[in-house]
């Protein structure tokens, strides 16, 4: 009787773990732009090339998935990084734009061929994800 009575502790023990600390979270950059901008006429310039932000997150008792923009994952517990991925990536963008070019205030900058990557590491009892965005920024010339 006494064997039942632990095996029953056991499993609702983990079942409790597994429905109320469940924690997920996923992403998706769908880019729906209202603006349309061409860059046939020559009031723009090429500032910098292949500009790039990273963003990571690591899990316990997980899974990672990924395809194309589109970034999932499934875990009990978030042992570090970041909640938003793509906000993340993106604003260590313009960090790393700013460390060379300077501030971004007051110009008029915009990203060009954007490239999202991600990587994914699923292993039986750890999961992390990365998600890199990597652009060209032009400035546009005064008017």
């Amino acid at each position: 009787m006494k064997p039942k009575l632990i095996l029953f502790f056991v499993v609702s023990t983990c079942c409790s773990f597994l429905f109320l600390n469940c924690g997920g979270t996923s992403g998706i950059f769908s880019e729906s732009n209202l603006t349309d901008v061409q860059l046939t006429q020559g009031n723009f310039t090429i500032v910098a090339k292949d500009v790039h932000g990273e963003s990571k997150a690591a899990y316990v008792l997980g899974v990672s998935t990924s395809s194309g923009v589109s970034s999932t994952v499934l875990a009990l517990v978030k042992v570090g990084g970041s909640n938003r991925l793509y906000t993340d990536a993106l604003n260590n963008l313009w960090k790393d734009f700013e460390k060379t070019n300077g501030s971004i205030t007051g110009k008029k900058y915009a990203l060009v061929n954007v490239r999202y990557d991600s990587n994914v590491l699923n292993l039986f009892l750890y999961t992390t994800i990365a998600i890199t965005v990597r652009a060209d920024v032009v400035e546009f010339a005064g008017q």
